[in-house]
């Protein structure tokens, strides 16, 4: 027996050490993880398609497939499989297919430029005409290709791709290091080129730079009002309404907006831009506006003068009948005659509110934007004006806005502000009563309603739970009201009420303490 034994181990140990050599398995000094099993296989499968690498990159599937194993690829391994596309390199970049290997290849850049050596064993690699280029030499040459002849690559609809690709990477350079671009006296003249640069030509790519830009002043640790100050006082005052227009220009702007903390940087911002609050909104900027008006929420001041300027902007501020209208007008983000299909003429005394044009029409479509601008006026210190106009919208308008994916976050602001008081929100939200069927039966309505039930006394729960209970099986068989069924625990409410009772007692109980812990 102790012989078998010791043949079993030795050939164990014989398999264990085949395995090992073949690269099946590691002792713990070589390890390296998955990431090295992974760069090895795309390795090996690239080296075996060096061959064909044009055929391949020019068919559809070929492709794809490069496409994948270059996002995974070794340096060296690219180097090979760009050496060989690069005699017919025009052919590759105003290829469909084509191009799309060469803008995987090119967006490796950040991940391999500053990569480590390959290990010495690849250095007696090299390619079929002599030594391997380097990446930067495959790199330069390509540019130089482009230079070369650049109207016609910027012109042709696959080449474009390549154009776009090479200047995405260099502002992608920027974004690694911005704190030195920003800083360095030397380096700042390459980033200021470049935003000329990409201005014109990727204004995208240029407010992607300009955020970058606005982000890291507003986020030095030391002094970050009085930098912000500086940088308002220096570039920007002045110029905030033309910025405010600018079709690029205004996401910076929107982003210095969203840096304010003090009263003191806010004031004369707010000074210089609300005079154009109306003409911003006018021009489709609307998210300059929404970062104003969260800047008043977050500073806490202006906010009753940004909210008088909204409805003027909106054409509700007069005559005060109107003011009942903002919150669909808000959501929608349309002038009062436009949401109303009004036609008034220019320099008209504005007609009265007529609540039964109101009630009559169906609630307009709830923009992102104006979800925002409503969950921000939510959060205001006094948030009357807004909960009264949703109290005016009827069952079935605030049943939409709670269906939306974007409005249902207004209610979430109703039900979350702590500005809002329990009666209020109450009467804020009280058509929905009715609505609670429709509101569990979709998607997002159902989550509202969650949040609801989350919130209410055991005597709101118990109307709640008592409307649901008379279309139990209709709840059941839906998607999303089944959930809103167990959590409501309608089974239990309808089959056994005192046991319910006591259950949502116990519940309620249990959050009166924590809230009671969490205010402490």
């Amino acid at each position: 027996m102790g012989q078998k034994g010791e043949e079993r181990d030795k050939e164990a140990q014989g398999d264990k050490e085949t395995r090992r050599q073949e690269g099946k398995e590691r002792t713990p000094g070589e390890r390296s993880g998955p990431s090295a099993w992974l760069k090895l296989m795309v390795h090996n499968i690239l080296k075996e398609v060096e061959a064909q690498a044009l055929a391949l990159a020019t068919n559809r599937t070929g492709s794809e497939m490069l496409q994948e194993l270059l996002g995974f690829s070794p340096l060296k391994s690219l180097c090979r499989v760009w050496a060989a596309l690069r005699s017919d390199l025009r052919f590759v970049a105003c290829h469909r297919c084509g191009v799309h290997v060469l803008q995987s290849a090119l967006l490796q850049l950040p991940r391999l430029l500053g990569s480590p050596a390959e290990e010495e064993e690849e250095e007696e690699e090299e390619g079929k005409d002599g030594p391997l280029e380097t990446l930067e030499e495959l790199v330069l040459g390509l540019a130089a290709e482009v230079c070369g002849d650049f109207l016609f690559y910027c012109g042709d609809t696959h080449g474009s791709f390549v154009v776009r690709t090479l200047l995405q990477d260099v502002s992608s350079c920027f974004l690694k290091d911005i704190a030195v671009f920003i800083t360095d006296k030397i380096s700042s003249f390459c980033l200021q080129v470049a935003l000329q640069i990409l201005h014109r030509k990727r204004p995208q790519c240029c407010a992607h730079l300009c955020n970058a830009v606005i982000g890291y002043l507003s986020s030095r640790n030391s002094s970050a009002d009085g930098r912000l100050q500086s940088l308002f006082e220096d570039h920007f005052r002045g110029q905030l309404q033309t910025l405010a227009a600018h079709p690029i220009a205004n996401f910076p702007l929107q982003r210095l907006l969203d840096a304010i903390t003090t009263p003191e940087l806010l004031s004369p911002v707010f000074e210089e831009l609300s005079p154009a609050l109306e003409a911003v909104l006018a021009q489709g900027h609307s998210g300059v506006v929404i970062a104003l008006v969260g800047a008043c929420r977050r500073v806490g001041t202006h906010q009753s003068q940004v909210l008088q300027l909204l409805l003027e902007a909106f054409h509700c501020a007069e005559p005060s009948s109107r003011q009942v209208a903002c919150v669909p007008l808000f959501a929608a983000l349309m002038a009062y005659e436009v949401y109303y299909g009004l036609a008034e003429e220019e320099g008209a005394v504005p007609a009265e509110h007529q609540v039964e044009m109101a009630t009559a029409r169906d609630l307009g479509e709830v923009t992102v934007l104006g979800s925002l601008l409503l969950q921000h006026l939510l959060h205001f210190s006094s948030p009357g004006l807004i909960l009264r106009s949703l109290g005016a919208l009827t069952g079935p308008q605030l049943l939409a806005l709670a269906q939306s994916p974007a409005g249902s976050h207004v209610v979430d602001a109703v039900l979350t502000s702590p500005s809002v008081t329990r009666k209020q929100r109450r009467h804020a939200l009280k058509t929905l009563k009715g609505q609670y069927v429709a509101l569990a039966c979709s998607r997002h309505g159902s989550r509202v309603l969650d949040a609801i039930w989350s919130g209410a006394a055991l005597g709101a729960r118990k109307e709640i739970a008592a409307e649901l209970g008379e279309r139990n099986q209709e709840l059941i068989r839906d998607t999303f009201g089944h959930h809103v069924a167990r959590n409501v625990a309608l089974t239990t409410f309808l089959k056994r009420r005192e046991a319910w009772e006591q259950q949502q007692g116990a519940v309620a109980k249990r959050r009166r303490a924590l809230n009671s812990v969490l205010e402490d």
